[in-house]
């Protein structure tokens, strides 16, 4: 096995661990908001809250430990935001499974089941070639105007 499978399967074992952390801690939030002996909050509250917890786990882990990568630093604003957005993504696609499972008569306990083996393979994609690449353009585009503005300035300054 060459170094960089074994590292791909390393990292994808890491992954699935994170995932892990991040369902469980979701499902466990979700369980105390949905259950009528607990909060008995609607779907969408109990999803929204259960997310927003594991979401934090999950970023926390995919950034630091799964996608770790000293060429991220400073990119901490292209990072996130991408997250958040793939986070918001995936939250309406969720909620529309699990919605969409329980219209079938599916519980939403199972649903969240069903609907994390799809994010499974989703998030991995979205994870390791956008949200959190190996490379990103360390150029940073000027702003239109920029240098010639900077010149001026020193050149009034002379």
């Amino acid at each position: 096995m060459n170094k960089s499978l074994k590292r791909r399967l390393i990292q994808f074992g890491e992954y699935m661990i994170s995932g892990g952390a991040y369902f469980w801690t979701g499902y466990l939030v979700f369980f105390l908001c949905y259950n009528p002996k607990f909060l008995g909050l609607n779907l969408w509250w109990s999803k929204l809250f259960s997310n927003i917890i594991g979401w934090t786990v999950n970023y926390l882990l995919q950034r630091y430990w799964v996608f770790r990568n000293p060429k991220l630093r400073g990119h901490f604003a292209e990072t996130s935001g991408r997250y958040i957005f793939i986070t918001l993504v995936d939250f309406v696609l969720d909620y529309l499974i699990v919605a969409g499972l329980k219209s079938l008569g599916l519980t939403p306990y199972l649903g969240q089941f069903v609907s994390s083996a799809f994010f499974t393979g989703w998030n991995y994609v979205w994870y390791r070639f956008w949200v959190f690449p190996e490379k990103y353009n360390t150029k940073k585009k000027a702003k239109p105007g920029l240098k010639h503005s900077h010149r001026s300035v020193i050149a009034t300054r002379r």
